[in-house]
């Protein structure tokens, strides 16, 4: 045999083995891959119907909006929430049923909406004035034991949702009148919009209450069906067209002291994502949160200072108004008490509003002297 055919199988051999090896590092990595992958997204893309409770018009359904870019801006585009506003799919006050039967993938509203099934989800919302602000309540909801008992209450009920609250709102102005309101007496026989605990607080009150979505109030005045009405906020409110039909508008008021949004899931849809999926809707929820809270304060001033230049007049609720809202909240509180969950959330609210309150109170400065010193008008 030559010395080139010798180095020349040799070679060749060698080459084989290399091939060899290198296949089944390959086939190696390829195995330890498949046996290590954790549960994270591929390349494909999972299109969700995402609606929200609010008309297309409403600064809510931005809210909603700018939650669905987080999510599929955050995702790099393998899920995306696909926004519709209320009544695309489902009705407002539907959309919770929507999500659970899969009808709906998600959606965007308030706990409230759901009180008619049971009283007790409008806490999880609109809670009794016990707590300062709405981070006080999300706060009670994520650290104080609020999420446990949501979850307590979803199982009774069997609902396939998974629940993130989020986005603090301002206390709700009492709301849209023909002419102020001066004293409790002005409330009784008032056929009046409202949604949650606060409609069983104003009938309380002697008022007649009617329970209606945002996109249906002004129509309802514009008919004389009702003589005043309630909805969040002056954003809201300029643009679903309050000004047109009312110029007296009420703020300040116990009866929907703090609020927060929900953005609700199918349980069974939310699950079956990768973990990293699932991690971003929850995530997004609460960086949306944020930011909406930083939005409203430049978006409601500004649209308060042009509805007062349609007109509009703002009255701060007299102190006889607020003081009857309490003593009615108390007689809300203690008759619905009898039933022994709703028992069970309002004793875990005043335990962490008591706490949490009262160290704000005591840490925190007075706002209005500081705000008078700097702002208010000298003589």
């Amino acid at each position: 045999m030559s010395e080139r055919k010798a180095t020349g199988r040799l070679a060749g051999r060698r080459s084989f083995l290399r091939t060899l090896a290198a296949g089944g590092a390959a086939a190696g990595l390829t195995t330890a891959a498949t046996l290590a992958a954790p549960n994270i997204s591929r390349a494909q893309t999972v299109t969700w119907r995402f609606q929200s409770t609010w008309p297309q018009k409403d600064i809510f359904h931005e809210f909603a909006q700018d939650y669905t870019k987080r999510v599929n801006d955050m995702t790099g585009g393998r899920l995306r929430l696909t926004l519709l506003p209320a009544g695309a799919v489902v009705g407002a006050f539907q959309m919770q049923d929507a999500v659970h039967a899969g009808t709906l993938d998600g959606g965007h509203g308030v706990t409230a909406y759901w009180y008619g099934k049971n009283k007790a989800f409008s806490l999880f919302g609109t809670a009794p004035p016990f707590f300062g602000d709405a981070n006080q309540l999300l706060g009670w909801y994520y650290y104080g034991g609020g999420e446990a008992l949501y979850e307590e209450l979803l199982s009774s009920l069997r609902l396939n949702i998974t629940p993130f609250l989020t986005g603090p709102m301002p206390t709700q102005p009492l709301g849209w009148f023909n002419k102020p309101i001066k004293s409790p007496d002005d409330l009784k026989n008032l056929k009046y919009r409202t949604v949650g605990l606060s409609a069983d607080l104003f009938h309380e009150m002697g008022a007649a209450i009617t329970i209606l979505p945002g996109g249906d109030i002004v129509p309802a005045i514009e008919r004389n069906l009702l003589d005043g009405a309630e909805f969040n906020n002056p954003s809201s409110d300029r643009v679903l067209g309050f000004p047109d039909v009312a110029k007296a508008y009420m703020v300040q008021s116990y009866h929907q002291n703090v609020e927060c949004f929900e953005i609700m899931f199918n349980r069974a849809k939310l699950r079956a994502l990768p973990d990293e999926q699932q991690a971003i809707l929850r995530y997004a929820a609460e960086s949306a949160s944020s930011d909406m809270f930083w939005k409203l304060q430049d978006r409601y001033t500004k649209d308060l200072e042009e509805m007062r230049k349609q007109g509009v007049r703002t009255y701060r609720t007299p102190r006889s108004v607020l003081d009857a809202q309490l003593k009615a909240w108390d007689k809300i509180i203690d008759d619905l008490s009898a039933d022994p969950f709703f028992r069970k959330v309002i004793d875990s609210q005043r335990l962490w509003a008591r706490r949490v309150g009262g160290f704000f109170l005591d840490y925190q400065s007075p706002v209005a002297p500081a705000y008078n010193h700097y702002f208010a008008k000298k003589n």
